[in-house]
């Protein structure tokens, strides 16, 4: 039996919003008897705004603001932290932490220390530099990293969305303690900031908590950063060449924004095709289960969708001999969501495992902090968390095939592929791919 619209869970959220005098937008949900204190601060921009050949700056910048600020040292915040089983870090995006609920108020007065406070000691900085170089250089020759960001370039091209946010080995030795510095005092603005709490506490106390500890941050020049545009959807392909068992695949184009109204049946379209758990989904069940071309092989669309456009991203791990089969069991099983009404049992399945799973992520503190950002951000209706579940329940197989022909491309996909593979197999692996629609 298919959950009905009627019957989804309803997850209870209450959302206080504040306007700080600094200019922070405040979201408080008060949630009596949490155990656990949660606390998220989005900056717009993150690395959209990474100064060109410094690409990784934002990143940086993030991961090191709780590592020392004007009144507290690094060993001096991680006792504070864990003496009340909290934590605190940062990204290119912002910062979140939690906390032991009793001590809220230290984990807010922590963050906004980080956030205004921060002194990026120059030890750190190195410390920290030579981390993300050490990483870097070992992504350098993981086909699969590489193969994820061969194809993030071909989908978004010169957009910023097609780089690493951590950037590169060449751009991040360029960066200098003084570029952090900078990042920080021209980019963590007031203006630019979401912030977020879930505790059991009173939304005024929280109110008045963080109004203080911000009241000296001072307004800058909120700069826009750059929108570029993204390539037309069309065939393009790219290999990085490695030695290695497999062949990394990745196949997509251009996705969808978090705020589309096809939003809900893209979910349910997902779960049929790609993203279903075991082997409920038509990719896993053909190319993992009766094929045996790989263990992990996965789609979707909405799980990347944000305030700019996702991708669509089709992935399998698979034996060279495979590559051409990976391919075309991916486009023949888009194209047939596309052709074919989803069947009245697969789409029950779909329906009742995402509205009886939405839910239960709202048991944790973190994700109820981290979902008043994405509410905001996205600029989601007050009533979504109610009107989300039955929206869910009440897609019909012909709303899955609809949004599957306005929303799939396949015959104009981008591919790559990593590891023994050449730029002329692949090309060959797409044509015969694309020639196979054709004889159909």
């Amino acid at each position: 039996m298919s959950a009905s619209p009627s019957a989804a869970p309803r997850v209870d959220l209450p959302i206080l919003r504040h306007d700080l005098s600094c200019g922070v937008r405040l979201l408080v949900s008060p949630r009596v008897d949490a155990p656990v204190a949660a606390l998220s601060m989005h900056m717009r921009g993150g690395a959209a705004l990474d100064p060109e050949g410094k690409h990784g700056t934002a990143w940086m910048t993030g991961g090191l603001v709780d590592e020392g600020t004007a009144k507290h040292d690094e060993e001096q915040i991680a006792e504070l932290l864990e003496s009340a089983g909290g934590s605190l870090h940062g990204d290119a995006n912002g910062l979140s932490g939690s906390i032991a609920a009793t001590h809220w108020e230290r984990l807010v007065d922590l963050a906004c220390e980080a956030i205004t406070q921060p002194t990026f000691p120059a030890a750190l900085v190195t410390r920290q530099k030579q981390r993300l170089l050490d990483r870097l250089l070992v992504e350098r020759d993981d086909p699969r990293v590489q193969g994820e960001r061969l194809f993030r370039r071909l989908v978004y091209g010169d957009h910023w969305l097609g780089r690493a946010p951590t950037g590169t080995l060449e751009s991040v030795a360029r960066i200098r303690r003084a570029d952090l510095v900078r990042f920080h005092r021209t980019h963590w603005m007031p203006q630019r900031a979401l912030l977020a709490l879930c505790a059991d506490v009173d939304h005024e106390a929280a109110r008045r908590r963080f109004e203080r500890r911000l009241q000296g941050w001072k307004p800058g020049r909120n700069t826009p950063p750059p929108r570029p545009g993204f390539p037309a959807r069309e065939v393009r392909t790219a290999v990085f060449p490695s030695e290695r068992a497999q062949v990394h695949l990745y196949v997509g184009h251009l996705g969808v924004r978090r705020n589309d109204p096809d939003f809900p049946a893209l979910v349910v379209m997902d779960h049929v095709l790609g993203t279903g758990p075991g082997f409920t989904n038509r990719i896993s069940r053909r190319l993992r289960d009766e094929l045996g071309l790989a263990y992990t092989v996965h789609a979707s669309i909405h799980h990347s969708a944000g305030v700019n456009p996702g991708t669509f991203t089709a992935y399998i791990g698979t034996s060279p001999q495979h590559l051409t089969t990976a391919l075309e069991g991916f486009l023949e099983e888009i194209r047939r969501i596309q052709a074919e009404p989803v069947g009245d049992d697969e789409l029950a399945v779909a329906k009742d495992y995402v509205v009886g799973s939405f839910a239960l992520g709202f048991q944790r503190s973190s994700r109820r902090a981290g979902y008043l950002i994405s509410q905001e951000r996205h600029g989601l209706p007050d009533d979504h968390l109610e009107r989300y579940p039955r929206e869910l329940a009440a897609v019909t197989a012909a709303d899955v095939q609809r949004v599957a022909r306005a929303h799939l491309f396949p015959d104009a996909v981008c591919v790559s592929a990593a590891g023994p593979v050449t730029g002329a197999d692949l090309e060959r692996a797409v044509r015969r791919a694309l020639r196979r629609r054709k004889r159909a």
